[in-house]
Formats: structure tokens, C-alpha cells, sequence
């Protein structure tokens, strides 16, 4: 165990040039991934910046999971489907939903309509 505590880590922060500090009041955190959303009610949040990034420490007691109704697709996956599809952004959505994100079936989809 570390005598000093607080004091010994600010400074070994210090040198390493870390900056720490408690964001205060925050209400809810939502992590969204292409598949889900993970909802973190009253958590606590810690903020480190170092040189060149910010590091985001999130504590909660729970959280909530729930699938996304809407998938959200790569801008890689909409161009490839747009250009060999030869189709709008809007359309390649609609294939790449309707063929829940394959990509060869959203692309036979648009060319054999």
C-alpha cells in the first residue's frame, strides 16, 4: 500500500503529465455500438487528459442494454453497395436493411429489381 495516498498518485500523475478530474452532475451515459446501446443512469465520471487524449473512467452500480431497432451501417459498406449497385445512399440503406447488413444480398437485391 502507498503511503501518502492522494497526494503521492497526484504527483506521480503530474509527471506523467495526466490530468485528472471529476466531471460533476452527470446524468446518463449511452455507449452506442452498431448492435445495442448501453444506457449508464447517474454514473460516476472521471476525465484524464494526457498529451495528445482524453480518457473517460465511467463507474455506475447498473446498466441497461437494448438491441438498436435502427442498424447503422459503415460509410464503407454504403458506398461499396451504392457503387456497384449503382444506386443512392438512401437505396443501399434500404437493401442493407431489408438483407439485415449482408452486403452481397443487398447488392443482388438493388440489381435484379
Amino acid at each position: 500500500m502507498m503511503r501518502g495516498g492522494n497526494r503521492n498518485m497526484r504527483r506521480m500523475m503530474d509527471k506523467m503529465g495526466l490530468d485528472m478530474s471529476e466531471i460533476p452532475n452527470v446524468q446518463e451515459v449511452i455507449i452506442k455500438t452498431d448492435k445495442k446501446e448501453i444506457i449508464i443512469a447517474k454514473p460516476s465520471v472521471t476525465e484524464m487528459k494526457a498529451k495528445d487524449n482524453t480518457i473517460f473512467q465511467v463507474i455506475a452500480e447498473s446498466y441497461e442494454e437494448k438491441e438498436r431497432e435502427v442498424p447503422v451501417f459503415s460509410d464503407e459498406d454504403l458506398e461499396l453497395v451504392s457503387q456497384q449497385a449503382s444506386v443512392s445512399k438512401e437505396q443501399a440503406i434500404e437493401a442493407l436493411t431489408e438483407s439485415k447488413g449482408d452486403l452481397a444480398r443487398a447488392i443482388l437485391l438493388l440489381t435484379t429489381k
